[in-house]
């Protein structure tokens, strides 16, 4: 905040910027705790272009489904067995989700066994 005060609002360093110092192949990672969870990013750079690019957010942790050993998920352990007062508006489920992680709650569909379409909110 000091520098951008002062009217320094560059915010990267030029020299490096310059894509013909930049290595032809590289991989780089980053890892971090954000308010929701764990936060990764991984990349692969061949020839100059990004070729692979990995990102594992904490909706991907706090979404996650069954494990091996048939364990329920966060979301689907603490959907089990919720009532829903008003199954056409099963606004217990969003809040269940939002709990976890506001960002990922916009929509919630309710599946049947068979994997139908029951209702979207």
């Amino acid at each position: 905040m000091t520098n951008i005060g002062r009217g320094d609002v560059q915010t990267f360093n030029a020299a490096k910027w310059e894509q013909s110092g930049w290595p032809r192949q590289a991989k780089g990672a980053g890892f971090t705790e954000a308010p929701r969870g764990a936060l990764a990013h991984w990349v692969v750079i061949k020839d100059g272009a990004i070729d692979n690019y990995q990102a594992v957010v904490p909706s991907t942790w706090n979404a996650g489904p069954r494990d091996s050993l048939g364990q329920d998920g966060p979301y689907e352990a603490a959907l089990r067995g919720q009532a829903l007062i008003d199954t056409k508006q099963p606004l217990e489920i969003l809040r269940t989700i939002h709990s976890f992680d506001p960002c990922i709650a916009c929509a919630v569909h309710v599946m049947d066994d068979a994997g139908d379409e029951l209702i979207q909110v």
